[in-house]
């Protein structure tokens, strides 16, 4: 029996999926490790086939056969910081929980569109409290109709330099782990079990344990908000951190004698058993061309595309709020009130990945593989997500080479389509 054929935007792909139901995606360029693949894509049960076992174990054919009208077949992308979007910021609790979660909700609804399918919510410095109340809520979850998938959440604070805080609220800066720093965190943070990712800087007192004690727990550290030197950075890394968070962005600058967090690029200490990875916000606006240059020239097997959004992402200019601070957005601006300080991104991830390319002349491969394989790489889950390898969800979005999202999958089933 010959296969349903059908193009991708094809209304029969809104009907429910069957149970064992076998889809073949072809006529697209497949996203693999050393390039893109005229391949085809074999999904059943929300899963990525091996074609051979399909072929010769099977002995069958596609139940459906979806054209893909020879656009590139990529794994979602994966943000690992993102601190809202939609008009939500993750680090606000008003009232209730359903509130909450109705907004957290809402914005991974939204972000299918962008062709994000796996996020960590971003929580940036903030009280005690507010931790308690937020992180319950973000527990981790997998990609559906129902928005992106959530990998835990992003803690960018409390403990950090108040020198760097950025648009962080200095009254909620914590700059000591004290004498006891997993009692510390635990009492912060209320629990570690719903955390992917801690933003410290290294050089606080107590950095080092608390580092090893976060890598126990299973929590990817990542150094940033920093005016830490190279010695605290590489000693961080020693001690299991394995990203900085938003490379040249609220940190020591560069210097020939002492190059801080920057140096760690080209660190001796980092290795196969001590890989370092960076996230870069590829706005224009947060990291100079010239930068993106030297990022990308210097270490970019661990370059991690990152958005940095924040409420305003999808929304008009105006004021908007990131925790308990004002931030103005005017274009793809975004300003704490009353200063000249950078406050997180309003730009999409298609839009960097886009960037990143012009800026630094990468291929389109590279940019995705910065946006899918490397974050999900980071966080240990590369099983998962962030490949299409045999095994894998088929969490997948269909792209021009402009990087203008088409559709989006989630488990095989479409989840997003552009009209």
């Amino acid at each position: 029996m010959q296969p349903r054929r059908v193009k991708f935007d094809s209304e029969v792909l809104n009907e429910s999926v069957l149970p064992n139901q076998l889809f073949q995606f072809v006529n697209c360029s497949v996203l693999r490790s050393d390039g893109l693949k005229k391949e085809h894509i074999w999904v059943r049960n929300g899963r990525i086939l091996d074609e051979r076992t399909v072929f010769f174990e099977e002995k069958r054919m596609a139940d459906v056969q979806v054209d893909c009208s020879g656009l590139i077949l990529s794994p979602g992308f994966i943000d690992v910081q993102l601190n809202g979007g939609f008009g939500i910021d993750f680090s606000t609790y008003n009232s209730n929980d359903d509130e909450y979660k109705a907004g957290l909700e809402s914005v991974a609804k939204q972000l299918l569109s962008h062709g994000v399918t796996s996020f960590t919510p971003t929580v940036i410095t903030s009280s005690p409290d507010t931790y308690h109340k937020v992180l319950p809520l973000l527990k981790r979850s997998e990609a559906s109709a129902k928005g992106a998938g959530i990998l835990g959440a992003h803690l960018e604070g409390p403990f950090i330099c108040a020198n760097k805080r950025g648009c962080h609220p200095e009254q909620l800066v914590i700059t000591s782990f004290g004498s006891n720093p997993s009692e510390t965190i635990e009492n912060v943070y209320g629990s570690t079990e719903n955390i992917a990712i801690v933003t410290i800087a290294p050089e606080l007192e107590g950095a080092q344990t608390a580092i090893e004690y976060l890598v126990s727990k299973g929590t990817t550290v990542s150094v940033g908000h920093s005016s830490a030197k190279l010695g605290p950075g590489e000693m961080a890394v020693m001690s299991g951190a394995r990203m900085i968070t938003h490379l040249f962005n609220a940190m020591q600058s560069y210097h020939h004698r002492d190059p801080g967090l920057i140096g760690l690029l080209t660190s001796s200490k980092v290795s196969s058993d001590h890989p370092l990875y960076y996230g870069i916000i590829s706005d224009g606006i947060h990291t100079h061309d010239s930068a993106l240059r030297i990022a990308y020239h210097t270490h970019a097997d661990g370059l991690v595309l990152v958005t940095d959004a924040i409420a305003a992402l999808g929304m008009a200019d105006g004021v908007h709020r990131l925790g308990t601070q004002t931030i103005h957005v005017k274009g793809l601006e975004a300003k704490l009130d009353g200063t000249d300080t950078t406050a997180g991104s309003v730009a999409s991830m298609p839009y960097c990945i886009r960037h990143l390319m012009k800026a630094t002349g990468c291929s389109i491969e590279f940019a995705l593989h910065s946006a899918t394989h490397k974050p999900a790489t980071l966080l240990g889950i590369t099983g998962e997500k962030g490949t299409l390898d045999v095994g894998s969800l088929a969490d997948f979005v269909l792209i021009d080479e402009n990087v203008d999202v088409k559709a989006t999958f989630c488990s095989g089933t479409r989840v997003f389509l552009l009209n």
